[in-house]
């Protein structure tokens, strides 16, 4: 039986090889849909390992397969998933590792999933005479732009043959410390579907309104009355978000334009409700458009759905992280309302999705020295305390062994 100190000293002993990996990739970021020396990279990782894998998966996913050569009837399959993909976001960090790609970033730590991914590789490839059953690894393209990755995998195939009996993914957090990990039982994250909103109506000259139709305040008057589908329309008791974050009246200070577009996201954490709350909108946008001698098309792209972490798995993975990092280091989560394509995974076997922290607000353990590691994701001046890279790893592999046994 595998023990958690022989996987620790295995953490231990590949650690600086994966911080390496990972500032490679993080100096290399690739926006989604394009990941292709990303992949290359992991192609060649897996090669010298002498792990079997497919790539080219609907554009640049790879698959892996590490096979335990202990034997057992009741042998089972444990899925994990990184993804790879990166966001368009200009670094503003000055470490010796920053992007080389100009207007590229791994703002998301999707760097760190990867590069610890390929630590559980190493780890497990290691240890494959001690256990029975398989280890699928998940590189998954394309997670940040809807209709993401995930769903695309699954509809190729990737599990016809190899059914998962757990599927496991973990994302940085960095609103806790590395070295420590959150997890959450049931709906942890919410769905997302973006909206693209076309007013148009009649433009011209700003001294003379009676002429026009005002695209300007169309779409105004659509923003503001929206809002009652949160507070009005909405169960109370349902989490729901409505946002706007782009509006383009290519007008001027004397000139009304013919069109407005306006895009947003709406979130929410109940299926039900999100078709209904949809219909709404395209259906209050309209309607307000047309009282006001205008027109409002409303195109939605569908994306993610609600991500529900399956209790049981959550249970067995939370006590799982207890075993490995110690009861303090393990906390419980609160509901968040960004969103995840591991959703789609999620439906497809037990599932858990949970946090890795990465934050070090006195200073950096392993990679910049003297420096805070606060900033929140997605932004210019994101990193990670790398020792969570090591955390991220071991626990991983511990997480598959683990479930590999269970009963």
């Amino acid at each position: 039986m595998i023990t958690k100190n022989q996987i620790v000293l295995l953490a231990d002993k590949y650690f600086h090889e994966i911080v390496t990996i990972r500032r490679q990739i993080h100096m290399n970021p690739e926006l989604s849909y394009h990941e292709k020396q990303t992949a290359k990279l992991i192609a060649s990782i897996l090669k010298k390992l002498a792990i079997p894998f497919n790539e080219n998966i609907t554009g640049f996913g790879i698959t892996a397969l590490i096979k335990g050569k202990q034997k057992n009837n009741k042998s089972k399959l444990v899925a994990l998933r990184a993804d790879m993909d990166a966001l368009p976001i200009d670094e503003k960090n000055t470490t010796n590792y920053i992007s080389k790609n100009t207007g590229i970033m791994h703002a998301c730590g999707h760097d760190a999933h990867t590069a610890s991914l390929l630590g559980v590789a190493h780890i497990l490839k290691s240890l494959e005479n001690e256990f029975s059953g398989t280890v699928m690894l998940i590189f998954q393209p394309a997670e940040e732009k809807v209709p993401g990755g995930a769903k695309a995998m699954i509809e190729s195939g990737i599990f016809k043959n190899n059914k998962p009996n757990y599927i496991i993914a973990q994302h940085v957090e960095t609103a806790l410390n590395a070295g420590t990990v959150g997890l959450k039982s049931g709906i942890y994250m919410a769905s997302t579907d973006e909206l693209f909103l076309k007013v148009t109506g009649k433009g011209g000259h700003g001294a003379m309104p009676h002429l026009n139709k005002d695209t300007i305040l169309i779409a105004s008057n659509i923003i503001i009355a929206l809002q009652q589908v949160v507070s009005r329309m909405a169960n109370p008791a349902i989490p729901t978000v409505l946002s706007f974050g782009k509006i383009i009246g290519n007008g001027a200070t004397n000139i009304i334009p013919d069109i407005v577009d306006i895009e947003g996201t709406f979130r929410t954490t109940d299926e039900i409700w999100r078709k209904t709350a949809l219909k709404n909108i395209e259906k209050i946008a309209s309607d307000i458009a047309k009282s006001m001698g205008g027109k409002c098309i409303t195109k939605i792209n569908h994306g993610y759905p609600v991500l529900v972490n399956d209790a049981n798995t959550t249970m067995q993975a939370k006590k799982f992280a207890v075993e490995y990092l110690g009861k303090k280091n393990v906390f419980d989560l609160e509901l968040k309302m960004t969103a995840e394509d591991f959703a789609y995974f999620a439906q497809q076997a037990p599932s858990v999705f949970y946090r890795l922290g990465v934050k070090n607000e006195k200073h950096a353990l392993s990679n910049i020295e003297g420096k805070k590691i606060a900033s929140s994701i997605h932004t210019s001046t994101f990193d990670i305390d790398e020792s969570a890279l090591k955390t991220g790893m071991g626990l991983m592999a511990w997480m598959a062994v683990e479930f590999l046994n269970e009963k």
